[in-house]
């Protein structure tokens, strides 16, 4: 008997279990068996939990918890900030082993993917490739996972969520009534706070009453996504596994709270100077250039504006971008005490397939700008900081109120070194 459709497909959503909390745990053993969280600063607001351990988690403690709170309730809980670098390479090391099994990998953020093994028949049944790929990570790599099985995307999405950790779940179609529509629609991939609302204010509070909703109300209520959840509960999504799908990033940005509400224009400037270098070397990293600049702004009431400005020619050097978002702050600005500030570049090209014509009059100028920014960045990477930067005068002031680096990782953070675990091959 095949375990594999002859016109189905089968697919693997690979979830890791707790995977900052796991990879230092794999780095020092002595971690295991304990509370663990990962965390900002507990002396600044950003102090929430980003991750935490089993063990913690058994204490009531919470993703996106207050770090004061969950201390509490765990007060041995020990709390490590982040190391982005050390799970980037836990997440290449573990993208790595999924490619060896198919080619048809899909990451969709640093620890979680899809695999497409409907044509991995010779490599032995689903529930034991999927065994074997589970047992590999734990064994080699000391990192625990979750893993579902489906005929598609969504359904293996929601398999994964079923059993944690360590565990391996199969999601059938014909299983829908019996394991998938008791749910509560809030447990539904793709259904936020503000949809479950929405849904529940119509009558609908589990995948079941989706399922069999009228999809003009749903329309009317949520738009064409109505009609998408609709499909998603009944088990149907046709989206392909798609190992290029990490280049389909449409913005590059950065944001950061600032330790304090303030006015000061020094420290808010200087802000806006730190986050525009780092989106310019993520755009040199990836070869994209952008069209539009756009400046986040959140005040201390939270209250949020965003304004943006496009060029007729695409830029990537931070000297540009700084330029520009600093543009929109004077102009939109209001004076008050600002909490947070974003700045993202908009309207990405890929450098390689853009032809600019330059002036016959200013290549020379422009070929000029390009040495000056090259020779710059070559400082900045040599001493760790810009020594042209006359906002250094005021460094120890700034560095009072903000932290020299975000402590929890944004989505396109997430998403842009996703393909890395394919360079090696």
């Amino acid at each position: 008997m095949s375990y594999y459709p002859k016109k189905g497909r089968v697919i693997f959503h690979v979830d890791m279990n707790s995977f900052y909390a796991s990879v230092e745990m794999a780095y020092n053993p002595s971690l295991k068996g304990k509370p663990l969280a990962i965390a900002g600063n507990p002396e600044e607001r950003r102090g929430i939990i980003v991750t935490s351990s089993y063990e913690a988690r058994a204490k009531g403690v919470k993703t996106t918890m207050p770090l004061f709170q969950a201390k509490k309730l765990c007060p041995e809980l020990i709390v490590l900030k982040p190391n982005f670098e050390r799970y980037r390479e836990a997440s290449k090391a573990m993208f790595k082993v999924m490619a060896e099994i198919t080619d048809k990998v899909e990451p969709v953020s640093i620890d979680e993917g899809y695999l497409d093994i409907s044509e991995c028949e010779t490599q032995g049944s689903p529930l034991e490739i999927a065994e074997k790929l589970q047992q590999r990570l734990l064994n080699e790599l000391d990192l625990p996972c979750s893993i579902g099985i489906a005929p598609n995307k969504f359904l293996a999405k929601m398999a994964s969520d079923m059993k944690k950790p360590l565990g391996i779940t199969v999601l059938r179609k014909r299983e829908l009534a019996q394991v998938l529509w008791p749910l509560d629609i809030g447990e539904m991939h793709g259904v936020g706070a503000k949809t479950k609302e929405k849904l529940n204010q119509i009558n609908i509070y589990t995948i079941g009453d989706l399922a069999v909703a009228d999809d003009v109300i749903l329309r009317r209520v949520l738009g064409i996504n109505g009609v998408r959840l609709i499909k998603r509960a009944n088990g149907e999504d046709h989206r392909a596994v798609d190992p290029d799908s990490v280049f389909d990033f449409k913005s590059v940005g950065h944001s950061e709270t600032l330790r304090h509400d303030t006015i000061d224009e020094t420290i808010l400037l200087s802000l806006i100077r730190k986050l525009s270098n780092k989106v310019s070397i993520r755009l040199k990293r990836k070869a994209y250039i952008g069209e539009t600049v756009q400046l986040m702004i959140r005040y201390y009431d939270r209250k949020t504006i965003t304004r943006s400005v496009t060029v007729h020619r695409p830029i990537e050097q931070a000297g540009d971008i700084y330029g520009l978002a600093t543009q929109l702050f004077e102009m939109h600005w209001n004076g008050e005490a600002i909490r947070l500030l974003g700045v993202t570049v908009q309207g990405l090209i890929e450098k390689k397939h853009y032809y600019e014509q330059l002036d016959l009059f200013h290549y020379k100028d422009h070929l000029k700008h390009e040495q000056l920014e090259s020779t710059i960045q070559a400082l900045t990477n040599k001493y760790g900081y810009n020594p042209f930067d006359r906002s250094l005068k005021k460094k120890k002031q700034t560095d009072s109120l903000i932290d020299s680096e975000s402590n929890q990782p944004t989505t396109s953070f997430q998403k842009d070194f996703l393909d890395d675990y394919r360079q090696d091959n």
